[in-house]
């Protein structure tokens, strides 16, 4: 399989339409994207290989850029444009987020839902922002908890800031946005702001295999058990001082204490304006269920070329199989099936890291 090559395509961010192709852009690190969060990435445009309408089509606030793998012919990543700098330079250093980052530039105003799945709810806080916005469309799957969710203008909420405290609930779906053409001739590109119970495809028996030897170049196996990853006893709190103070129904594993764990105690504020108890509740049995046992994150740095294409054999949240040999850290091998909650692309130095994480 050929390396990672990329075309930088600069679209109008109202439209998706494509307004130039950039040959002369190059990342100067790695593109990033991360399950139900916004990501930024700094690139450099080489004047002298730029177009001549470069400078309108790199406007910060104006300009999507797309990175399309010309394997695949698929957008694999994009970003919108919000810082631009340069001078005497022959370079021009741009500054972009992914598509999440718009949804923390836009508020939600009043909004009141009673007994509503919580997707649904996701999807009308988006769909209520996308007048004047970039072309978002929301796909969204019922069937989540109902819950009732109420907002109030003075609030000050963004839509991002909202999205993410629905998903750290119990029951709450994922999401993220991803980027896709809006036509068969590939002139213009959309974003897909996708709702599901889980993002991706999870299996048991992955067809992505990233092995040691192989096509992985190095590894890291990451646990903890630091505060905030690692409790056997969570309580939501909400705003408030003393005994005013709003607080959740505290969660206790007690199946791994009368199996001999220690009481270890994880007290936090999922966000700010939070006036529900059950929310609160909520908030620390999703929090318990990932924290109960500790976090094991497996980091796999492996060779493009060789290694499962993203975006055609996985994508963001897809279940990925890693096989490991032998190793210093696992001289017997090791073997895992996790999630891929976020991933790196360098196509510079031929490097694509998923990151990846154990699940109960």
């Amino acid at each position: 399989m050929p390396a990672v090559e990329l075309t930088w395509l600069a679209c109008d961010l109202k439209s998706g339409r494509i307004a130039e192709e950039l040959r002369s852009l190059t990342p100067s690190g790695a593109l990033e994207r991360r399950l139900s969060l916004s990501s930024s990435g700094q690139l450099d445009l080489d004047l002298a290989g730029a177009p001549a309408q470069w400078e309108s089509a790199t406007d910060p606030g104006r300009t999507l850029l797309v990175a399309v793998d010309t394997y695949t012919s698929r957008p694999v990543w994009s970003g919108i444009v919000l810082t631009r700098a340069g001078g005497s330079d022959t370079v021009v250093q741009l500054g972009a987020a992914t598509p999440e980052a718009y949804l923390d530039r836009r508020y939600t105003g009043a909004y009141s839902g009673i007994a509503r799945d919580q997707a649904l709810i996701m999807s009308d806080l988006a769909t209520a922002v996308l007048a004047d916005a970039p072309p978002i469309v929301v796909d969204a799957l019922a069937g989540s908890t109902p819950i009732t969710y109420l907002l109030q203008d003075g609030d000050d909420r963004t839509v991002l800031s909202a999205l993410q405290e629905l998903a750290g609930m119990e029951g709450a779906p994922e999401w993220t946005v991803d980027t896709v053409w809006a036509d068969a001739a590939q002139t213009a590109v959309r974003l897909v702001l996708r709702v599901r119970p889980m993002i991706g495809v999870q299996s048991a028996t992955p067809e992505a295999v990233f092995d040691l030897p192989g096509c992985i170049a190095s590894y890291s196996l990451s646990e903890s058990y630091e505060s905030g990853r690692g409790a056997t006893v969570v309580r939501a709190w909400g705003d408030g001082e003393g005994a005013a103070r709003l607080r959740g129904i505290e969660q206790t594993a007690a199946d791994l204490i009368t199996a001999g764990w220690c009481r270890w105690e994880n007290r936090y504020t999922p966000s700010s304006g939070l006036t529900d108890p059950d929310q609160l509740t909520a908030h620390a049995v999703q929090a318990l269920a990932q924290q109960r046992t500790g976090t094991r994150t497996w980091t796999v740095d492996a060779v493009a070329s060789q290694a499962p294409r993203l975006g055609l054999d996985w994508a963001l949240g897809d279940s990925v199989h890693v096989q490991i040999s032998s190793s210093p850290r696992h001289p017997l091998g090791a073997e895992t099936v996790s999630r891929a909650y976020a991933w790196r692309l360098d196509p510079g130095a031929n490097r694509i890291t998923p990151v990846l994480v154990e699940e109960d």
